[in-house]
């Protein structure tokens, strides 16, 4: 982008990557000329290209230089260099990442048809329309202006245009790169604007690309502007310990020796972090050892290699195993994948070490880039609407084009894009049915829903993680595995406290767009329906003692039939539980269930428990037993009558009824409920759990086995 090119200043050389020798460049964009041998300009970009690609065709590429650097003839940098310069080495990033020609192709030409006179239909008919399209995603990515008021709904258009091929971001983030590293002209305030975009939007992008080489140094180059005195002091911090011996150097030799006499083929190499890199590690663990400021780098060339090596490493090394993890198994969301551990050094300073294939390798520093060209194969005839189907596009990528299809509003949409760049780590999370859902880190059970079932989340009502009860606003963690409980009425749908637990765009414009088109109106309790006609119920208890107990009282051994006995309401025992009785004022005896918490409370307070026993535990019909419930429940419509339907259709009555006011979408429902048949219990809970959004049903005085709510 022109309006942000400048020299080449200290920033871009101080990392020590190889750079373009412009004034060889300048000499040779000046004096191009149409002849079919290739330009020495792009002599060394075509080397590099060869290197990942043997059999490329060089001939699009010279007749792509020849049309920029006559196009751009005349137009210059701020720093003064011939404009072609510019695409020229952002060409060359592409080609150190593997990209191939096509991409390099459309690189070459990214300014053309914005800066100068060639158009789209020319950039077609000379070089085909993959190029073409690849030139005007590129050339609307230059218009987004990102200070701008409209920068929202620029930037939407411009994933609407180019969120298709990822080839696309992968010039933008070239072309940034090279801006980056020759934006030492500009004046200070643009630099810092320029800086913060770049951190904003655009690494989180490449990061989401797995292009860790251009995220690296972006990083850097941002620290720099951002953060001159922190990476003034990290730099000092890298260059102190230039002098002496490395700990990895010694690590990485005696690994080899250790590969090598197992017979794995492997290149261990050691690999120095970046200055932002070393600076988080500073922050996070107060200081840095010479262990830290790099990380061996094990390439082997199969994937069961990489497990050899890791069961070698645990062998012979003193491994820290809280630093293992296994992303081969389970990649990460930007296609990277590596084993990696920590193992003991000569001093006893934790060595990070990398495993990888050379093909994981190739991946993890150029993400996409590596994975050549997408639409190489003929489009699978499914797509429709002119959608291209990309292989190598990743999954949040695909999430952010629903989002902007799915949210009007700009400003909604761009909140939600920020929000979800500034996750820096991904977590997988197993489904029941051996799928996988790759989620921001802090996701809850909300947000699995939506991107497991997008819209059909809505009837979600409950879900198990690593298979315990849990409620929707649980945070997920890396490995859990989740079943979600879905409700089989139509009707259901989110309430407005699920927006406090969704952390993905996904989930909250989803609810949002529900909750929008489904007023919540006033709650009205729904009354109780009554019994059906042909099961009549049994009529209401009377409060008076009956005229005769199922419960016989003894003391001593002896029967005392005239005592007056009552059922505790506290737990409302029934045959054949097991009960205990406390006398009371006035002669009588209050029965508990053995297991009631009011039995321990009493027995500590040292009030003696009496012996009782049922007179007929078998139960003969001759008796109306009150017994009280409780309930768990996934709050949804209609689920109080339903429950009670449950509960008449077993011939029993209910008393009373309490039913608390739903908390994360759990409702907790009290019943008393008149059995004319202690033996009606059992039947008549699995009656109640049957009920769908039912997961629990227990007696009064015992706890669920999931959360408390």
């Amino acid at each position: 982008m022109s309006a942000e090119t400048a020299n080449e200043g200290a920033l871009g050389r101080m990392r020590g990557r190889a750079r373009i020798d412009l004034r060889r460049l300048r000499r040779a964009a000046l004096g191009g000329s149409g002849a079919r041998r290739l330009p020495d300009a792009i002599d060394h970009v075509a080397k590099v290209h060869r290197a990942h690609h043997p059999g490329a065709d060089l001939d699009i590429l010279r007749r792509a230089y020849l049309l920029a650097e006559s196009s751009h003839r005349g137009q210059t940098r701020k720093s003064g260099e011939p404009y072609i310069t510019h695409p020229l080495a952002v060409t060359l990033i592409l080609a150190e990442l593997g990209a191939e020609t096509t991409t390099l192709t459309a690189s070459l030409l990214h300014d053309t048809v914005e800066d100068t006179e060639v158009t789209l239909d020319q950039v077609r008919r000379e070089f085909g329309e993959e190029v073409r399209f690849l030139v005007d995603g590129v050339t609307k990515l230059e218009k987004v202006d990102y200070g701008a008021a409209a920068e929202p709904e620029t930037f939407r258009k411009m994933l609407v245009a180019t969120g298709n091929d990822v080839r696309v971001m992968s010039i933008k983030l070239a072309d940034r790169l090279h801006n980056m590293r020759t934006l030492g002209v500009m004046r200070p305030e643009k630099q810092v604007r320029i800086a913060k975009v770049t951190r904003d939007v655009l690494i989180p992008l490449a990061e989401r690309l797995g292009v860790q080489a251009l995220k690296t140094e972006l990083e850097d180059l941002v620290f720099a502007i951002l953060h001159p005195e922190e990476y003034a002091r990290t730099r000092d911090l890298v260059l102190s310990h230039a002098g002496r011996s490395d700990p990895l150097v010694v690590t990485a030799d005696r690994v080899r020796g250790v590969l090598r006499e197992a017979g794995i083929a492997a290149e261990v190499l050691v690999r120095a972090r970046h200055f932002v890199s070393v600076h988080r590690v500073r922050l996070q663990h107060g200081r840095v050892t010479g262990s830290d400021l790099g990380r061996l780098l094990v390439l082997v060339g199969e994937d069961a290699d990489c497990y050899a090596v890791l069961g070698e490493l645990h062998t012979c090394f003193t491994p820290y195993v809280s630093e293992f993890k296994d992303f081969i198994a389970v990649p990460k969301f930007n296609l990277y994948q590596s084993l990696h551990t920590a193992v003991a050094g000569p001093g006893g300073e934790a060595a990070q070490v990398l495993i990888r294939t050379h093909q994981m390798h190739r991946v993890a520093e150029a993400g996409v880039v590596a994975l050549g060209n997408p639409y190489a194969a003929p489009e699978t005839p499914d797509a429709t609407d002119g959608e291209r189907v990309d292989p190598t596009r990743p999954g949040w990528l695909s999430r952010l084009l629903e989002w902007q299809r799915a949210t009007p509003d700009p400003d909604t949409f761009w909140t939600s894009l920020r929000d979800d760049l500034a996750q820096d780590r991904e977590v997988t999370v197993f489904r029941a049915d051996g799928g996988t859902i790759g989620l921001p880190a802090g996701s809850t059970c909300v947000d699995a829903a939506y991107a497991q079932h997008g819209d059909g989340a809505h009837s979600c009502i409950g879900a198990r993680v690593n298979g315990r009860l849990a409620t929707l606003s649980t945070v997920l963690s890396d490995g859990d595995t989740l079943q979600l409980l879905m409700s089989r009425d139509s009707a259901s749908g989110p309430s407005p406290d699920w927006l406090e637990h969704a952390r993905t765009p996904a989930a909250r414009i989803a609810i949002e767009r529900w909750l929008a088109t489904h007023p919540v109106a006033d709650p009205v309790a729904p009354p109780l329906p009554p019994s059906p006609p042909d099961r009549p119920c049994p009529p209401p208890r009377s409060t008076a003692p009956a005229a005769r107990w199922p419960v016989v009282v003894t003391a001593d051994g002896t029967d005392l039939a005239a005592t007056s006995v009552r059922l505790a309401g506290c737990c409302t025992p029934v045959p054949p539980d097991e009960v205990t009785g406390f006398a009371v004022r006035g002669g009588a005896v209050t029965v508990h269930r053995a297991q009631c918490p009011a039995v321990g409370r009493m027995v500590a307070s040292g009030r003696t428990a009496m012996d009782v026993r049922w007179s007929n535990p078998e139960g003969d019909g001759s008796f109306d037993y009150r017994v009280t419930l409780l309930a768990e429940s996934f709050s949804r419509p209609h689920l109080l009558a339903d429950l009670t339907e449950a509960i008449a259709g077993e011939g029993a009555a209910v008393i009373s009824a309490a039913v608390e006011p739903p908390h994360e979408q759990r409702v907790r429902h009290t019943y008393t409920l008149q059995l004319a048949d202690a033996a009606q219990l059992p039947e008549l809970i699995r009656a109640m759990r049957r009920v769908p959004g039912v997961y629990d049903v227990e007696r009064a005085g015992r706890s669920f086995a999931g959360a408390p709510l």
